[in-house]
């Protein structure tokens, strides 16, 4: 990025208009594949169709701010890029890790100017917009509210989390897509045949073509760094088709796309419990593996498996609470890598149980009718009757003590008198509840009189 004197942050050159140059020839590999044009951009089909917002924008004809939301490697950047190519437009690109309101206001006032000497509006482009403090966002609506300035915004977090409200009312949110496997398998084959990629000097063999694709997990950017790192090795030991153990060697292990303070911690740990909801272990697992090779804390995976098993399972099997107890100590006595397997232990265990949601039912309308008033007076005989003067008020008078009865059950009401009847707890014909259910329809048939 260079500065003249009568712009701010000029992209590439002091022209306004000035195209990007070209990558060096020792730039990586994704940087010299970056698409120059809209036509060469790979996936985000709903985004790019003709008449679609982004490409009006791209191509000069639409004037809305837009925030660019989705995971890394799928075109943000290079979206933006084409944006500084478009007419007589004003490009100025800032990184929020290392920019603040100063910079903000010095293109603001850049901007102004330049709309009112020469007519030339400037695009905007945040990277990594999430990482503003809501200052630093507060500080552009103005100028996007006005249209002074066209905002191009990037982010990887979900923009309602890390956005402020007033920012995402004046923009429109596209959300980006990760690229599907046959956009990728695109991209490596003009990679590898493209002058400004590999030029035809090596062969990309299916199965190392299909290893690729999974490692990138839809990223073009891990596709592409991963291919020319198993070409510079392959061009080390003078060979000519990278294979298999070509990838390998120069990729050891996929990195997990797993942000634990953005909504990718949130994604992952609700499609955890979801799976376990829906007893499949081997989803489960799948997601615990992505946490734990994540960093995630173990102790949040434990806490959750803990709410789980009541939220979830609850009497159905008395022994996931148990479980998922003593997989938390576990964390907490023993630590990582061993802890896993208490976790993985309580995942199987909670996944393959049966399943009731009967006690947060319970807990949950109980605490509704006492939100909602129906409280009423405890019973004068379930009253404290431990304190002088307790027996002339009545309180305690009357209580039977369940123990004199033979089988510890006795007719007496226990609720207040707007609420006898009232059955909160409600066993489901799942796992141990089956044959609680049995027990709880004779336990209220006695203790209610019946």
């Amino acid at each position: 990025m260079t500065t003249d004197a009568d712009g701010l942050f000029e992209l590439d050159g002091p022209a306004p208009t000035a195209r990007a140059e070209a990558p060096r020839a020792t730039a990586p590999l994704a940087a010299r594949m970056r698409p120059r044009t809209l036509d060469e951009v790979v996936g985000q089909a709903h985004l790019l169709a003709p008449g679609a917002p982004l490409r009006r924008l791209v191509e000069g004809g639409a004037a809305a701010s837009v925030l660019l939301y989705g995971p890394p490697g799928t075109g943000k950047t290079t979206i933006a890029r084409l944006l500084s190519q478009v007419g007589s437009r004003h490009f100025v690109a800032l990184s929020a890790l290392s920019s603040g309101v100063k910079e903000l206001r010095e293109v603001i006032a850049d901007a102004r100017r330049r709309r009112d000497h020469h007519e030339q509006q400037t695009v905007l482009f945040i990277d990594e917009v999430h990482r503003f403090s809501r200052t630093q966002q507060d500080a552009l609506l103005g100028a996007v509210e006005d249209r002074l300035v066209l905002l191009v915004a990037a982010t990887t977090e979900n923009p309602s989390f890390s956005v402020v409200s007033p920012l995402l009312s004046r923009s429109l949110v596209l959300q980006l897509q990760s690229l599907t496997e046959d956009d990728v398998r695109a991209l490596l084959r003009r990679a590898v045949a493209d002058p400004r990629g590999l030029a035809g000097a090596v062969a990309l063999a299916p199965d190392a073509e299909d290893a690729l694709v999974r490692l990138a997990a839809g990223d073009a950017r891990r596709a592409l760094t991963a291919l020319e790192a198993a070409a510079d090795g392959l061009a080390g030991a003078g060979g000519s088709v990278i294979d298999v153990p070509a990838v390998e060697r120069a990729v050891t292990e996929a990195t997990v796309r797993y942000d634990r303070q953005g909504d990718q911690h949130y994604d992952v740990i609700s499609a955890f419990i979801k799976s376990i909801r829906g007893s499949d272990p081997d989803a489960a697992l799948h997601y615990l593996a992505r946490m734990i090779v994540a960093g995630e804390d173990p102790r949040f995976i434990a806490r959750r498996l803990v709410v789980h098993a009541s939220e979830d399972i609850g009497l159905a099997d008395p022994t996931a609470l148990l479980a998922a107890v003593a997989a938390a100590q576990t964390v907490q006595l023993i630590g990582m890598p061993e802890a896993r397997l208490a976790l993985a232990q309580a995942t199987v265990h909670l996944a393959t149980a049966p399943k009731s949601n009967a006690v947060i039912v319970g807990i949950d309308e109980a605490m509704a009718d006492v939100r909602g008033g129906a409280v009423g007076a405890v019973p004068p005989h379930l009253r404290d009757g431990h304190y002088a003067g307790a027996e002339k008020l009545g309180n305690a008078v009357g209580y039977r003590y369940p123990h004199d009865s033979g089988d510890g059950v006795l007719a007496q009401q226990y609720p207040p008198d707007a609420l006898v009847g009232r059955d909160y707890y409600r066993p489901t014909p799942h796992g141990g509840e089956r044959t609680l259910g049995e027990r709880l329809a004779r336990l209220r048939r006695a203790v209610r009189g019946r």
